[in-house]
């Protein structure tokens, strides 16, 4: 009897063992699946592609599209970009470069699209734009009071350029003869690498005048009396977003989000924080 009784607690004892055991390997599966669902998960995330960051490269000495103050860089473009990276979810990753190397910044993947007083005119085919939005001209910039009133008086002066830039493409035109004439009647057209270092030369009195973007010209103007603005005008133009070729997907969504500033107004809000845009000649929409 007692030996029977010993047999059947040994018999329970093994059967709760066993479920013990069935137990713990069941929750090891559901561990080792939600795991391996977890991973999967992470994975497709992954694969999607889904963009969280948005790189734009621009000119640091630009105002007011881009430049820096109080060590942080701001202006016009930049704010533009802010607006659309906060509208998309992604984070705004601000890239200055030098313009000349803007190109290799561009095709190595290093930054997404250029966007700062970018001109499309002469560059049509060499990125993929958005439409334009804005209206600029190319002009000269002179010390205020000075000897210079008009375009016909800088024959044997000195005139400064940004070196890559379209009012450089301008001055070196062939086929306007007009501005290509009184181009080479210039003592000098000298290449720099920067419109704040040309203008910053224009004030010492190295230089007589400066071939130069309208926008940035009257942001100098603004923010200083001494500088002047010839009324001969150099080229009309219209700035764009450069992308790398092919890569209509960002530009389209980056387009479609301005639209939709254009229509709510925020962009004329933040062209109002900056005295020398002209609502006037924002395109976007238009």
């Amino acid at each position: 009897m007692g030996g029977k009784i010993m047999k059947k607690r040994i018999a329970w004892m093994l059967a709760g063992v066993l479920a013990l055991s069935c137990l713990v390997t069941g929750c090891g599966n559901k561990k080792e699946e939600t795991k391996a669902g977890t991973i999967a998960v992470e994975e497709t995330a992954e694969a999607s592609g889904e963009r969280t960051t948005f790189t734009v490269g621009f000119d640091a000495s630009f105002p007011p599209y881009g430049y820096q103050e109080n060590g942080e860089y701001v202006g016009f473009d930049l704010d533009l970009a802010q607006e659309v990276c906060d509208r998309n979810g992604w984070e705004l990753i601000k890239t200055p470069i030098d313009w000349d190397a803007k190109d290799m910044e561009l095709n190595s993947g290093a930054i997404d699209c250029i966007w700062n007083g970018f001109t499309i005119n002469g560059r049509e085919d060499a990125y993929t734009w958005t439409e334009p939005y804005i209206d600029n001209t190319q002009v000269f910039a002179v010390k205020k009071d000075g000897d210079i009133t008009a375009a016909a008086d800088l024959a044997g002066k000195n005139v400064l350029v940004q070196a890559d830039s379209s009012a450089l493409a301008a001055l070196k035109d062939e086929e306007n003869a007009e501005i290509k004439a009184l181009a080479d009647s210039f003592a000098s057209l000298t290449e720099v690498p920067d419109y704040e270092s040309a203008l910053m030369e224009l004030e010492a009195g190295s230089a007589d005048a400066v071939a130069m973007d309208e926008g940035v010209a009257k942001d100098k103007q603004v923010k200083n009396d001494n500088i002047a603005i010839l009324d001969d005008i150099i080229s009309k133009e219209q700035y764009g977003i450069g992308f790398k070729l092919g890569n209509t997907e960002l530009r389209d969504q980056v387009w479609k989000t301005l639209l939709e500033m254009e229509a709510d107004g925020t962009i004329d809000e933040i062209a109002a924080k900056y005295p020398s845009i002209n609502v006037e000649n924002i395109c976007i929409g238009k």
